[in-house]
């Protein structure tokens, strides 16, 4: 069993909140394709990163995580690059690892 988080930018390049509708989208089809998941949206996590020696960059981001029972690494790559499509981004995190259920 995996454990998949995606981070998703809440606003865009000119910091324009994004709409509700793109999250409803990627839940909506992750939930279709998988049977479940779990989004954290009503607190946004703030990232931080140091993208020159003089200029740090912040982002609020929030996280979809799902249960697979295997990781598709091609259709996850396909999913990750439609995801940067639509959120109009460079590279959106799309991390798993293996979990064991107690």
């Amino acid at each position: 069993m995996y454990l998949v988080q995606i981070l998703l930018p809440v606003y865009n390049n000119v910091s324009e909140e994004f709409s509700s509708s793109y999250f409803s989208v990627v839940r909506k089809e992750l939930a279709d394709k998988f049977g479940g998941i779990t989004t954290y949206t009503r607190s946004p996590a703030i990232g931080l990163w140091k993208e020159n020696d003089n200029k740090i960059v912040r982002d609020e981001i929030v996280i979809f995580e799902l249960m697979v029972q295997e990781v598709d690494y091609e259709w996850w790559r396909g999913y990750k690059s439609k995801l940067e499509d639509l959120f109009e981004q460079e590279s959106i995190m799309v991390r798993s690892w293996p979990v064991t259920l107690v």
